[in-house]
């Protein structure tokens, strides 16, 4: 439809085309909105402050949460204007640590769909459901199926917080357009029993469903997009670590997609443990990199990390001596028979250690964690680690801040300052001795959002890892000196538009190398890339 066409009540109930307050005197005649506003005709501005006003006045981040899902529901442009430009204050907000406890509560706090369900019960009709959506050119799709909501474990069609979280950061990270995303919530039932038996839950109250008829609803919703919206890029996010790999296996090389659990938390990863050797002093090839947490983000790392090490000059037999891991059972080797497919390559031929014992047989330069559980980095550990190493390198990735390996002030406080840390959630400066630390934040946004707008601009055909690994050296570069200094192996956030620009150029850039595009290379991508994103202002 004209947009010129929706006029009067209608203009101002659509998101996307509301200015409210700053609508103009002749823009109140054309749109017919007289007597529908207050009198005063205010700028973009002003609301913002206003806006700030109000969210601060909330008193907890879940009512900031709810305050700011209420402001997209009503002015989508002004919600991006204030994420994109508070994006430090707004990021734990609208995504992590926030976005677990939002997820946690989805079914008491809804107020209106902002994404797609398909169910179990859809099957056979996936394809025309999806056609029920409103938008007709959408290019970014972010997808899942609730089992492995961060670290929070199986929180059903309540995960549906991510995807709609995860396509607002690519909007404000990196300007794709809100019409072209969709998040889409694969209910196929719970086997939370709590969430079954609460009568305000939202979704499917069966259990799961599993084996051929799980991945043939999968399917279905795939093929159906190929369909429907064949240029999309479909993100499988947080799904349960075997489906993850599955699914992702199966897909790759057949149609545009990623998993940003395994492959966008690997280039975080590695783009963290490259800036932290401009620190140490390390040789990036001679690093020994320990993880605590086998599932498929921990292993993600490895496999991007692998790649990073072969590039360096070692071969697959050296890059995997350098790579070791620890689950709740102990070290990953050969003499288990409890391991699965992804944890194999990683099984040495070494006797069983505890973590502990691994710390100290192995001596680890860089210790990452992905574990889910909080507090698996005691003092113990950190007094480990740093009696091998002058400087190591902690990344304790598990999300919400509940289920973070240790705290900033605790890996500071236990090293005597010396660790280099960073983390999945955010966590204030320390000061320790005369000394101020500003741990840096782990996030995928830096790295998911650029390859996203990469990949669309370049209208690749297939997402590889060699993108990732772009991106992860990409964004290891925008680290300054000055956030050195402070021993912050992460670039500001602040500038995460520019960053997501530059990721994007450079995997833009490789596609058109392989020759990887579907569509004729532009003469200035650059060019494209600016055109395509996002403006919020108006």
């Amino acid at each position: 439809m004209n947009e010129e066409l929706i006029v009067g009540i209608d203009r101002l109930n659509n998101p996307s085309l509301n200015k409210s307050t700053a609508f103009t005197l002749e823009e109140r005649d054309r749109y017919k909105l007289h007597g529908l506003l207050p009198t005063a005709v205010t700028t973009q501005d002003i609301q913002l402050t206003r806006v700030l006003a109000n969210m601060h006045r909330q008193e907890s981040n879940i009512a900031r949460y709810i305050f700011l899902n209420s402001l997209q529901s009503r002015n989508e442009r002004l919600f991006f204007r204030l994420v994109s430009e508070n994006i430090k204050k707004m990021l734990p907000i609208i995504y992590t640590p926030t976005v677990g406890e939002a997820c946690q509560q989805f079914a008491h706090i809804y107020q209106q769909q902002k994404g797609l369900t398909l169910s179990a019960q859809y099957r056979g009709r996936i394809k025309e459901v999806l056609q029920n959506w409103p938008q007709q050119d959408v290019r970014m799709i972010v997808v899942t199926d609730g089992e492995r909501i961060l670290g929070l474990g199986d929180l059903g069609a309540n995960g549906m917080g991510i995807p709609i979280g995860k396509l607002s950061l690519y909007t404000a990270c990196a300007g794709i357009h809100p019409k072209n995303c969709m998040p889409v919530m694969l209910d196929v039932g719970t086997n939370n029993v709590g969430l079954r038996e609460d009568p305000l839950y939202l979704g499917s109250p069966q259990k799961r469903l599993e084996g051929e008829d799980y991945f043939a609803l999968v399917d279905e919703f795939v093929q159906a997009v190929q369909e429907i919206f064949p240029k999309a890029l479909i993100q499988f996010e947080d799904f349960l670590t075997p489906n993850a790999y599955a699914l992702l296996e199966k897909y790759r090389h057949a149609v545009l997609c990623f998993n940003d659990d395994i492959q966008g938390t690997a280039a975080m990863a590695l783009a963290g443990v490259l800036a932290s050797c401009r620190i140490t002093g390390h040789a990036f090839k001679d690093l020994r990199l320990m993880f605590l947490g086998a599932g498929s983000a921990a292993t993600g790392i490895g496999d991007l990390i692998k790649q990073a090490l072969i590039a360096e000059g070692l071969s697959e037999s050296e890059a995997l001596q350098r790579l070791w891991y620890v689950d709740e059972h102990g070290l990953i080797c050969r003499e288990r028979d409890d391991l699965m497919p992804h944890n194999l390559p990683y099984a040495h031929d070494q006797p069983m250690l505890s973590f502990i014992g691994a710390i100290n047989h192995f001596k680890p330069h860089v210790l990452i964690g992905a574990t889910g559980i909080g507090g698996t980095f005691n003092h113990k550990v950190v007094k480990s680690l740093c009696k091998h190493n002058e400087h190591p390198v902690m990344l304790a990735l598990s999300n919400p801040t509940s289920r973070s390996e240790c705290t900033a002030e605790q890996a500071y406080e236990w090293s005597e300052g010396n660790v280099i840390f960073a983390s999945g959630s955010p966590f204030p400066p320390v000061n320790i001795d005369g000394r101020h630390f500003i741990p840096g934040q782990g996030n995928n946004v830096y790295i998911f959002p650029g390859v996203g707008l990469g990949v669309l601009a370049s209208d690749a055909s297939i997402v590889t890892d060699e993108m990732f690994l772009i991106a992860a050296k990409t964004l290891a570069k925008q680290v300054s000196k000055a956030d050195l200094l402070h021993g912050t192996i992460y670039p500001d956030l602040n500038n995460i538009l520019d960053i997501s620009l530059k990721i994007a150029e450079q995997v833009a850039a490789y596609v058109f190398e392989q020759g990887l595009n579907r569509s004729p290379q532009p003469a200035d991508i650059k060019k494209v890339l600016q055109n395509m994103m996002y403006n919020p202002t108006y």
